[in-house]
């Protein structure tokens, strides 16, 4: 991945766990990764462990972040989120798996889309 996109990527993770933690959530860890992917953050809401997958897009972008999660990522942030857990000893935890949209107007203001329950693990 190239510098110009890693940094707006951090930008945009920087973004969503302050805006997460406007919303009540508690940030348990950011960065999470084995080796089938990386999860951005990992939150508490209440009773349940929030995986928390971030996707920016520019305004000029065709598609919606939402849009841009396959089937296939959504496979490996359940895997991620399963290694995790068992690595933390919370095999029982209620788990959610939420998506966080941000999406960079041309001029410049992010505008934050938050999906609870985006998918169910696969």
């Amino acid at each position: 991945m190239n510098d110009d996109r890693r940094g707006a990527g951090q930008k945009a993770e920087d973004l969503v766990e302050a805006f997460l933690q406007s919303k009540g959530l508690k940030i348990i860890d950011r960065n999470v990764s084995c080796r089938w992917g990386e999860i951005d953050i990992v939150a508490q809401d209440g009773k349940y462990m929030v995986f928390v997958e971030v996707r920016s897009v520019s305004e000029s972008f065709l598609v919606h972040p939402f849009e841009t999660i396959t089937r296939k990522k959504q496979a490996n942030i359940t895997k991620t989120a399963n290694w995790y857990l068992k690595r933390k000893g919370l095999i029982n935890a209620f788990v959610r798996f939420d998506v966080v949209g941000v999406i960079w107007r041309s001029n410049g203001e992010p505008e934050v889309k938050w999906l609870k329950g985006a998918f169910d693990a696969i």
